[in-house]
């Protein structure tokens, strides 16, 4: 048995992430939420394209108004009113203002903003504003305090034409998506999403829509992997049961290897007289690389290399269930995510965590005990799922979010004692 950081160190070493033109596409803005940026991206146009205001007040020029104050306001005769998404018609000369609302473009001339809760209006009755047209105000503003080049946002400030301002490798988020609407981008160069084939092995199996038999068991591994690859920003492609059949099994083998970038079976590769996955993979020409890593649940695993220069990856998945989602969120998920193109973050995230009660464990192997993770005053807290913790029981791994990993040798972790967590889910 390997112990698992040097498994995860194989897996990283044998992934070959997404990285030339042949493993891109492009999709509309639209689409992007999700994907990885296959180029980097720089905009044609300055953020802020022009000054503007930050605050609703006056445009004026500070050399007019530096000396105000309460005691010694400075008069000035509005002559424009500038609200957002309008162009100014004039420049701002001395003894003038324009009134300006947050977003509105600073006219020529002027060099601050004075909020408006800093003026005094001699004339209340205001025109209303448009955004087609401006009226000119004949009021004028006594100001009371003003700061030199005040509430402005420069052209450029943020962001600077032709700079680089997404790097290729980057995971789009929302706040991405928003940073590529405003530099005008479009059309997005994503990496194409990884294909993964998906198997489960067992004459026992039977799918949900069929009534179960003695001995029968449900293939809950099919529909649970399908939806960890798709959360993993891969595509999944389910190829549903494969009976204890050497020669069948090899067939289905052989062509999810042509189909998918990876492959993920359930059972069969431990160590019984129907667990045909290893030979199988020797007979198509895979060259396996783990066979068994030492944790718990999730022994059995089997990591394989095929195809052209070992360009396709297969992980044989223990047939429990638990097992089978440990073995995919421990192992598999960073190997998508590198995979997938990812520049970083594409390994298993741990944190420090309180457990909330006492976990137990054999000490012979790495054990992961799934629960709630959650956020307390004195940082993150563990909460440990009620009832067994069998590698068959899937009851209770419902709204799990959270491993705690207890390391090899150790058996006991006191509640109110510090516990490496392993993150799968939300908070």
């Amino acid at each position: 048995m390997l112990p698992a950081a040097t498994a995860d160190q194989i897996i990283a070493d044998l992934v070959k992430p997404f990285s030339s033109a042949a493993q891109a596409e492009t999709v509309p803005l639209q689409q992007a939420a999700g994907r990885i940026l296959a180029e980097a991206i720089a905009g044609a146009q300055d953020i802020p394209q022009w000054d503007n205001s930050a605050m609703d007040g006056y445009a004026v020029r500070y050399a007019d108004v530096q000396s105000a104050s309460e005691a010694t306001p400075q008069l000035l005769q509005v002559v424009e009113t500038i609200p957002a998404g309008y162009r100014p018609q004039r420049a701002i000369a001395t003894g003038e203002a324009a009134r300006i609302f947050t977003g509105g473009m600073v006219p020529e001339g002027a060099d601050t903003i004075v909020i408006q809760e800093n003026v005094i209006q001699e004339n209340t009755a205001t025109p209303e504003a448009s955004a087609e047209a401006a009226p000119t105000e004949l009021n004028r503003v006594a100001v009371l305090a003003a700061e030199p080049s005040a509430f402005i946002r420069r052209q450029g400030a943020f962001y600077q034409a032709g700079q680089p301002l997404l790097a290729a490798g980057t995971l789009l988020g929302a706040p991405d998506i928003a940073v590529l609407a405003t530099a005008q981008c479009s059309a997005v160069p994503v990496y194409r999403q990884p294909r993964v084939a998906i198997l489960s092995t067992g004459n026992e199996l039977v799918t949900p829509d069929q009534p179960l038999q003695p001995g029968q068991i449900v293939d809950s591994n099919q529909y649970a992997l399908s939806a960890l690859v798709a959360a993993a920003g891969a595509v999944p492609l389910p190829l549903g049961i494969v009976p204890d059949d050497p020669a069948q099994l090899k067939r289905t083998i052989a062509q999810a290897l042509q189909q998918a970038d990876v492959v993920l079976s359930t059972g069969g590769v431990s160590v019984g007289d129907y667990d045909y996955v290893d030979r199988i993979l020797a007979e198509l020409g895979a060259k396996i690389h783990v066979r068994a890593v030492a944790v718990k649940p999730g022994k059995p695993l089997t990591v394989a290399t095929a195809g052209d220069q070992g360009s396709k990856l297969y992980f044989g998945l223990p047939g429990n269930p638990v097992s089978s989602l440990v073995g995919f969120w421990r192992f598999v998920q960073p190997a998508l995510r590198k995979l997938s193109g990812r520049s970083g973050g594409w390994g298993p995230t741990f944190l420090p965590a309180i457990a909330q009660e006492e976990l137990r464990a054999g000490g012979q192997r790495e054990t992961y005990l799934w629960g709630r993770l959650t956020v307390t005053a004195e940082g993150y807290g563990f909460h440990l799922a009620a009832g067994s913790h069998s590698s068959g029981n899937l009851v209770n791994l419902s709204q799990t979010n959270a491993l705690a990993r207890v390391s090899q040798g150790e058996t006991r972790v006191a509640a109110g004692q510090l516990v490496s967590v392993l993150k799968v889910g939300e908070i």
